[in-house]
C-alpha cells in the first residue's frame, strides 16, 4: 500500500491515545541501545576513560564496552510502554554522565567525536575488537562513531524478514530525524550526519534487501562472512537486520540522538513501523516497490541535509521535501501509534524536535565556525553544550533528568541556540542549494 501524503507532520497531530520477544500478538516490545563518546569538557578531545568508567559501574547490566576506549554503550531492558523506555534512557544517561564527571570527562551523544581521534591506538582490548582491527584496520581506525539501535520484538524470523522488506523505504526518514554528527576533525563537514558516509564504507553497511524467507536472509549473511566482508554475524552491519543475539528486528540507521527525547521519538516510530509491517504481512498486503538505487539516494540525502533540505521519494525516485517525507511516515504508522496509545507522545516529541532543532542543528549552533586550527582541540564551549544536551545531570547545578521531558527539556541550549539559529539555518540552506 502506498503511503499517503496527507497531514501528519510538522505542526500536525497524530490521533490516539526491543530487546526481546513480543509477548502477545498485540504487544510489540522494544529496547534501545545508545553509543556515546567521552570528551574532555574544556577542549573536546576524546578521553580514553571507558575502561575506568566501566570498572566504576561494575555490575550495571545496562552499560557495556564499545569498540574504542573513548566510547561507551548503554542498553535498556525490554520495554512494553514507550514511557518506560524513556525513563530507562534518561536513567542510563544520568548514571553514566555522573560516573564520567567523577573521572574528569563528560558524556556526549554525538555521532562523531568533534576532533581527530587516536585511531587504532584507542581500540578496546577485547579479543573480538582486536581481530576486527587486524582484519579491517583502515575501517576500524575511523570507526569510533556512535549510533542508536532500536530492537523491536517479532514473533518469528520468517515474519522478521518480511518486516525488513517493508522498513526499507522509511529508513531515510528515520535518519533525517536523528542526524547528529555535522562536526568532525574540528570543522563542519557539510553533512548533517557525517557518521553515515563514514559507516557506509563498511561493505555490509547497506539497506536490507528483499528476501523471500529467513533461509534466504541467512544464506546472504553466510556469503558475506565467507567472502571476508564481515568477521562474523554480529559484524554484518545491515541498516535493518534480524538481530544475531535477540528475537528482534534491529534498526541501526540512526545517529545517536543528542537528547533522550529524540531517542524516544525514534524508538516509537520504529516500533510503529514494525507493527505496521507485521499487520500488512498478516493481511497479505504486497510489499511496495522501492528500488535499491532510490533507497540509497534517499539515505544519502537524509545524511547530507537532515530535515533541512531535499530528500528522495523511495517509491518514485523524485526529489521531495524531507519534512513531507516525514509526514508520510507519520501517516503510514498512524494506526499503529493510535493502537498503542503513543500518538499523543509522538506528536509532542515531533513538535519538540521542530522547536529545538535536531542534533545537527544544535551542534552547529554551539560550535563557532570556522575553527582557526581545524585538527587541534582548544578551549571551546561546545563540549559543555553537547554534554548538557545529552543529560540534564551535566548542566550547571547538576539537574536530574526526568521523563517525560518538558517542552524545552534539553534546552540548556536555549541561550546559545536563540542567538545563532537564523545564521545556522542560513548556512545550512546555502550549503544544500549549492550542492
Amino acid at each position: 500500500m502506498m503511503p499517503g501524503s496527507g497531514g501528519a507532520g510538522q505542526g500536525a497531530k497524530v490521533p490516539g491515545d526491543a530487546l526481546g520477544t513480543a509477548r502477545a500478538a498485540d504487544e510489540v516490545t522494544l529496547g534501545v541501545e545508545e553509543e556515546f563518546v567521552l570528551l574532555d569538557p574544556c577542549t573536546g578531545a576524546v578521553a580514553l576513560a571507558a575502561p575506568d568508567l566501566l570498572r566504576m559501574l561494575g555490575g550495571e547490566p545496562g552499560v557495556q564496552q564499545e569498540l574504542m576506549r573513548f566510547q561507551v554503550e548503554t542498553a535498556t531492558p525490554v520495554c512494553t510502554a514507550l514511557d518506560d523506555a524513556g525513563r530507562e534512557l534518561a536513567r542510563l544517561r544520568q548514571l553514566v554522565a555522573e560516573a564520567a564527571a567523577s573521572l574528569g570527562c563528560c558524556l556526549v551523544a554525538s555521532g562523531t567525536a568533534p576532533y581527530r581521534t587516536p585511531g587504532l591506538a584507542a581500540v578496546t582490548g577485547l579479543p573480538r575488537y582486536r581481530e576486527l582491527a587486524r582484519r579491517y584496520g583502515p575501517l576500524v581506525a575511523e570507526a569510533g562513531t556512535c549510533s542508536c539501535h532500536v530492537h523491536v520484538g517479532v514473533p518469528s524470523r520468517e515474519l522478521g524478514v518480511q518486516v525488513l522488506a517493508r522498513l526499507r523505504p522509511w529508513l531515510a526518514s528515520l535518519l533525517a530525524i536523528t542526524v547528529n554528527s555535522p562536526i568532525a576533525g574540528g570543522h563542519d563537514t557539510g553533512w548533517a550526519s557525517w557518521r553515515y558516509p563514514l559507516w557506509s564504507r563498511w561493505p555490509t553497511a547497506t539497506p536490507p534487501a528483499v528476501w523471500d524467507s529467513a533461509a534466504a536472509y541467512d544464506a546472504a549473511v553466510r556469503r558475506l562472512i565467507a567472502r571476508g566482508a564481515a568477521l562474523d554475524e554480529r559484524a554484518v552491519y545491515i541498516l535493518a537486520r534480524l538481530s544475531p543475539r535477540y528475537p528482534t528486528v534491529e534498526v541501526r540507521v540512526a545517529d545517536v540522538c543528542l537528547d533522550a527525547g529524540t531517542a524516544v521519538l525514534l524508538a516509537g516510530l520504529t516500533r510503529a513501523l514494525v507493527a505496521t509491517a507485521l499487520a500488512e504481512t498478516r493481511r497479505g498486503t504486497p510489499v511496495p516497490a522501492a528500488p535499491a538505487r532510490w533507497v540509497d539516494a534517499g539515505l544519502t540525502a537524509a545524511a547530507r541535509h537532515g530535515l533541512n533540505g531535499p530528500g528522495v521519494d523511495p517509491f518514485t525516485g523524485q526529489a521531495a521535501d524531507a519534512r513531507t517525507l516525514r509526514s508520510r511516515l507519520l501517516d503510514h504508522v498512524h494506526a499503529a501509534l493510535s493502537d498503542r496509545g503513543d500518538g499523543q507522545s509522538i506528536t509532542a516529541l515531533v513538535q519538540r524536535l521542530d522547536d529545538l532543532g535536531n542534533g545537527a542543528d544544535r551542534q552547529r549552533a554551539s560550535s563557532p565556525l570556522p575553527r582557526p586550527r581545524p585538527h587541534s582541540p582548544k578551549h571551546s564551549p561546545a563540549p559543555r553544550y553537547l554534554a548538557a544536551g545529552t543529560s540534564p545531570a551535566q548542566r550547571p547545578g547538576g539537574h536530574r533528568g526526568a521523563w517525560p521531558p518538558g517542552p524545552a527539556e534539553g534546552s540548556g541550549w536555549k541561550d546559545c541556540w536563540a542567538g545563532r539559529r537564523s545564521r545556522v539555518h542560513g548556512r545550512i540552506a546555502s550549503r544544500w542549494r549549492a550542492s
